[in-house]
């Protein structure tokens, strides 16, 4: 009988353990709300699932479109040419994608390039502590936040390709040139000194709430 009550004990543990680091952090949601918000606002289940579904799919088609054009620019010019591209299309293309999903997309992050990709609420601030505090980057996953009009999709960007290196690595390691453009461009430029699969930034997705 003892060692029952010793077994159930160390299952109610595990089980703990495991909703605590579950990758869709609804505690996260809880934390986080934002000023006004009551608990009982927190997201139920099945709002969280199709959010996150959606959430995904467009920061993965987004990053998908950038990243099919940079490697275009790339290839055309070099580092030099796809921070051309990014200063002037860039923006477009999330502007289009914007519109085709009827949502507001972003990049934030606490190094930017693009002045507009300066962290500014609270709560980008306190995604973006949690997302940092983890020391392991495979181990990051998307979440969301409501408040009273809209829900926020974050997720992790890292450094995924030597490629991203090329204009956000270490300034002695970036071409000569290149980093005089990105000068040029970008006077304020925060967003150097990266190493590989290191925390770059996050997307952010805003939805209005139906």
């Amino acid at each position: 009988m003892a060692m029952e009550t010793v077994n159930k004990r160390i299952l109610k543990k595990t089980i703990m353990k495991r909703l605590f680091i579950l990758p869709n952090l609804v505690l996260i949601a809880v934390l986080f709300f934002s000023c006004g918000q009551k608990a009982s606002e927190k997201i139920d289940s099945a709002t969280y699932a199709r959010y996150q579904k959606s959430g995904n799919e467009i920061s993965s088609q987004t990053q998908g479109v950038l990243l099919a054009n940079v490697s275009k620019a790339m290839q055309q010019g070099g580092s030099l040419y796809a921070v051309e591209f990014c200063n002037l299309q860039a923006s477009g293309l999330v502007d289009s994608l914007n519109a085709e999903y009827n949502c507001e997309i972003s990049r934030v992050t606490n190094k930017n390039r693009n002045p507009e990709n300066n962290l500014e609420t609270k709560t980008d601030k306190q995604i973006w502590a949690y997302f940092s505090s983890i020391q392991q980057n495979e181990e990051l996953h998307d979440t969301l936040i409501q408040n009273k009009n809209t829900i926020t999709y974050y997720k992790p960007i890292l450094t995924a390709m030597p490629a991203c290196l090329q204009c956000h690595g270490p300034v002695q390691d970036i071409d000569p040139e290149t980093w005089e453009k990105i000068q040029s461009l970008y006077p304020e430029d925060k967003a150097t000194g990266y190493a590989l699969n290191e925390l770059r930034g996050m997307w952010k997705i805003g939805f209005k709430r139906k």
